[in-house]
């Protein structure tokens, strides 16, 4: 061991707080929600930005909007490809870091690096063939056409994304997320400044109209890149790791793992992400009144969403912290943490959803037309219905984080077959039109997928961390 290491090591010993005290559950719970709140912020304020685009490219006209909807779908779906394994980073760095190990922590974190620009390479071919394949799937010529533009700006910016990714699982697992906190909230004007002047041209910039909105965001994506490879290199505690030292050394035995456990992660994300997908088609058959209710309340889902992500990134962590100093006691006292938090903030989320239902429809729709009272009124159904989705889905992200922490993730993907596609669509589907209960039967049958996939969840982390115990 060289004398770095032995410096680092001794750091890190002095950073990896001692085992909490059996029956210390406050302060576990506390240590969660301190780690969960940057995380979860972040994740709020990635969900601004992507509002922001959209209020801005909705200026330009329906088809420009309908187009930006198209092409994110493209996009989104070749991302998630990357994004899970790269989300591996996170467990794999926390449990060295528990290990009070940091050369792995640091070997994580490059060979995320290394695996996010091998992943990018070939997932920009989707968004190259945007056009054709969006026309295969039988949408309309003019808003596909805008589509491809929109992609073409934007493919660009998928590497440093998920280089910041992989940046941000390495700060989150050395208990320090906040610098990509302050990063998001710098970015979130620039990001609308940027959009707005190459959208529509001003300061001797040409108007670019959709491409210009997708290059605004490539180029804010490597703004945010390379302002958090700033903090890894050069801020304290992240700047002992040297983090690119040995950078070209490639790391054959660390990508093994890297893909074995982040492979699995991106599968079950297609399967949540297919799920939601395919309920916006059942509801489009229902017709237009419950296709545009079906989004209110989806994208009040996807806003409550971003709390229970960021508890199941900190989960990662403790439970990776745990496992990795061969702590059994606390690895189940991280993960009762992480679940007693989930269900406490997403109770109080779901009642405030439950009792301004009709306000949060309204907010979308305005109240000035007879002909919106309907979609208000679905859409208010749809999120009181939806308030057991609320929390099964917040807890099947949270017990998901924990089961990361111990880098279990291939029986997950196997629950998520059931949940969502054996249990949820199914049900969504025989509720809606067999049982004729609509929109409402589609919702009904998401809360009862996630339910289940929550319940296979907790009884795997349960068994595990009974069982626990280091190789």
């Amino acid at each position: 061991m060289t004398v770095l290491e032995k410096t680092s090591q001794a750091s890190i010993a002095s950073e990896v707080a001692a085992p909490t005290p059996r029956g210390r559950l406050a302060v576990e719970f506390a240590d969660t929600l301190k780690l969960a709140a940057p995380m979860a912020l972040t994740q709020l304020g990635q969900i601004v930005m992507m509002t922001i685009d959209l209020a801005l490219i909705g200026r330009l006209g329906d088809e420009a909007i309908a187009a930006a909807a198209l092409a994110n779908t493209v996009y989104f779906v070749s991302f998630t490809l990357g994004l899970g394994v790269v989300s591996a980073v996170a467990p794999l760095a926390a449990q060295a870091f528990g290990a009070r190990d940091p050369h792995r922590v640091r070997r994580s974190l490059r060979v995320g690096l290394w695996a996010a620009l091998l992943i990018s390479l070939p997932m920009m071919i989707f968004p190259f063939y945007g056009e054709q394949i969006l026309r295969m799937l039988g949408q309309a010529e003019t808003p596909t056409k805008l589509a491809q533009q929109y992609l073409l700006g934007l493919v660009w910016g998928a590497t440093p994304a998920l280089w910041l990714i992989a940046i941000r699982g390495f700060m989150g697992a050395l208990n320090r997320p906040e610098p990509v906190l302050w990063i998001t909230l710098a970015a979130i004007p620039a990001n609308a400044i940027l959009v707005y002047l190459l959208i529509h041209g001003a300061w001797a910039l040409p108007p670019l109209g959709l491409f210009g909105a997708g290059l605004a965001t490539t180029i804010v994506n490597f703004a945010m890149f390379l302002a958090g490879l700033w903090f890894a290199t050069f801020r304290p505690p992240f700047a002992k790791y040297h983090v690119l030292g040995h950078l070209w050394r490639f790391d054959w035995a660390m990508m093994r793992q890297l893909i074995a456990i982040g492979g699995p992660i991106s599968i079950a994300f297609m399967l949540e992400y297919g799920l939601f997908s395919s309920a916006a088609l059942l509801t489009g058959l229902i017709g237009t009144t419950a296709l545009a209710a079906h989004q209110i309340a989806l994208q009040v889902t996807a806003i409550l969403f971003m709390v229970p992500l960021g508890i199941g990134m900190a989960a990662t962590v403790r439970v990776g912290h745990a496992a990795g100093r061969n702590d059994a006691d606390g690895v189940r006292r991280a993960g009762l943490a992480a679940v007693a938090l989930g269900i406490l903030l997403g109770a109080g989320l779901t009642a405030m959803v439950i009792f301004g239902r009709f306000a949060i429809a309204r907010f979308f729709l305005g109240n000035t037309a007879a002909s919106t009272d309907a979609v208000i009124e679905l859409a208010a159904t749809l999120l009181l219905v939806g308030a057991t989705l609320f929390i099964t889905d917040g807890l099947q992200t949270v017990l998901a984080g924990c089961l990361r922490g111990l880098k279990d993730t291939s029986v997950p993907l196997l629950f998520a077959s059931i949940g969502y596609w054996l249990i949820g669509f199914p049900a969504a589907w025989v509720l809606a039109f067999r049982m004729d209960y609509g929109a409402v039967g589609v919702w009904v049958g998401l809360s009862l997928g996630t339910l289940v996939y929550a319940t296979l969840l907790t009884l795997r982390f349960l068994r595990l961390a009974n069982r626990f115990a280091a190789p």
